[in-house]
């Protein structure tokens, strides 16, 4: 058995320096008064559906600033900021807009009120807006107006059995990013109107919250569903991952076939009556990913031409940070995802799978607090302990990284982590709480209204070119004109669309062996 070590030592100093970074980062529009901004995609960002850079997510009112791959933390974070100075630009010159600072939404109108992301009259647009439909029927649109940061990473020579192992360690050791990096540990109440939850009442402000939480987003109020909690997906390899994918996507659901595919009306409910109507649908911490063929379903990509890079979905946004996320944190997550890939990989096991959800929930509502203990094996450790022993295997891996790549920031990440693990008050979500209460009168909206405002400001006041002006508004005339070369292409009547796209032909054939990237 190789160590972890020795498959360090393995690793050349090309190919680390050959690891790829990239990021897509979630925000709501808000109106100065903290509320939910109602109005259209701004005309000035150019197409939701063809811009490199600038999109929706689920709403209309939720945008995504995507970067390019990148060789640097530096310039994956240089081309994030500059998105984030045009479309805050852009909202300045159409009225008093901002990105709101929090995973968790600000006031929130009433479920129905919140508008669906809508991509033009194409076939591959109106699908977009029918599978958000689905969503909403599916999970409630509330739910889905929570944002966060996706990191998107590989490293050269990995093959698909190499990324489902760094897959399998990254479920186990989830917890850790978590604690350190959770930043949403309050709400607003309108976000839970009508529904269960243990959240505790703050102040009299009309917030919610967990005393001791890291990350409600990634918690029992986050991205969960009674469907989907019957999937045990297991990440032993591509053939049993895909097949478990396309179980999900051929496989009816009652409550969803009694929604049916169209209201008496006529007006489409959602895409498919299956347990997932598309392969993004999957709530997951992490994904598998390729870069797939226009109009190609996502599981055959993965079955012809294997794993490309994985995706890391469990990062909240920090409020304090202008863009999000900090040049430190991208580090520490290099290092961590690198000690997933050279760390021993067992097998996962139905028993195990259990055990990571219950520590997921356990260290989204109560990550900070004294003593607190997950499973591991089937016995009871404290997560201090374990995540201090993690944090001494990073420190190794963080040295050979700067070896590589000069200076000593990936150290100093991994000192940093480890001394916030010490003094949990450091946190990002003890901060949080910290502001709320001693600067916001108890108001979870007062804080991140605040904190909008001062990264607003901050991103206004950076230096900004014309000749930066002058490239985005091109890139945004550009995407207007790309979407409506493809509304003029269509020919296919929608519905026949729907049901060739949705069909379980358009999957792939069952994989035979891994393909090695």
């Amino acid at each position: 058995m190789t160590s972890r070590q020795q498959r360090l030592d393995a690793i050349t100093g090309d190919c680390l320096r050959g690891m790829r970074r990239g990021i897509e980062k979630e925000s709501l529009r808000a109106q100065p008064d903290g509320k939910l901004a109602l109005t259209p995609h701004p005309a000035a960002l150019g197409s939701a559906l063809t811009h490199p850079h600038i999109t929706t997510d689920y709403s209309e009112s939720q945008l995504e600033l995507i970067t390019g791959v990148h060789d640097s933390v530096g310039a994956c974070l240089d081309q994030l900021r500059e998105v984030h100075q045009f479309t805050v630009r852009s909202l300045r010159a159409a009225g008093d807009e901002m990105l709101w600072a929090s995973s968790m939404p600000c006031g929130l109108p009433t479920d129905e009120t919140i508008p669906l992301g809508r991509y033009g009259s194409s076939n591959v647009g109106r699908a977009k807006s029918v599978y958000r439909m689905g969503l909403g029927h599916r999970y409630g649109r509330r739910m889905q107006t929570i944002s966060g940061i996706h990191y998107n990473w590989s490293l050269p020579g990995v093959d698909n059995d190499g990324y489902f192992a760094l897959i399998r360690n990254f479920r186990r050791h989830a917890f850790l990013l978590l604690t350190l990096f959770g930043a949403s540990p309050a709400v607003c109440s309108s976000f839970v109107e009508g529904r269960q939850h243990e959240l505790q009442p703050l102040g009299t402000s009309g917030s919610l919250y967990m005393p001791h939480g890291t990350s409600l987003r990634m918690g029992r109020l986050g991205y969960q569903s009674e469907a989907q909690a019957t999937l045990a997906v297991s990440y032993n390899g591509l053939e049993g991952y895909a097949a478990s994918l396309q179980d999900a996507l051929t496989r009816p659901w009652p409550a969803y076939e009694a929604l049916g595919i169209r209201n008496p009306g006529g007006d489409y409910n959602q895409l498919a009556t299956t347990l997932l109507q598309i392969e993004n649908e999957f709530y997951g911490t992490i994904r598998p990913k390729r870069v797939i063929y226009p109009g190609e379903r996502p599981l055959h990509a993965l079955r012809e031409r294997g794993v490309e890079y994985i995706e890391v979905r469990l990062m909240d946004l920090n409020p304090f940070e202008v863009i999000g996320i900090g040049a430190s944190t991208l580090r520490f997550l290099d290092v961590f995802l690198l000690h997933c890939l050279l760390t021993e990989s067992p097998p996962d096991t139905p028993a195990e799978i259990q055990e990571l959800a219950l520590n997921q929930h356990l260290t989204a509502a109560r990550g900070r607090e004294p003593g607190l203990c997950l499973q591991r094996q089937g016995e009871s450790v404290p997560l201090v302990q374990w995540g201090q022993e993690l944090l001494a295997q990073l420190e190794p891996i963080a040295r050979r990284l700067d070896a590589a790549q000069g200076g000593n920031d990936h150290a100093d990440a991994v000192a940093q982590a480890l001394a916030a693990l010490q003094a949990p008050d450091t946190l990002p979500s003890a901060r949080v709480l910290s502001a709320v209460r001693a600067e916001h009168g108890d108001s979870f909206v007062a804080f991140a209204r605040a904190q909008s405002l001062k990264n607003h400001a901050e991103l206004l006041a950076m230096p900004w070119s014309a000749k930066q002006q002058a490239r985005f508004e091109a890139m945004a005339a550009q995407s207007v004109a790309d979407q409506r070369a493809i509304e003029a292409a269509d020919t296919m009547p929608f519905e026949i669309y729907r049901q060739e796209y949705t069909s379980p032909a358009r999957l792939g054939l069952p994989c035979t062996e891994a393909v090695a990237v």
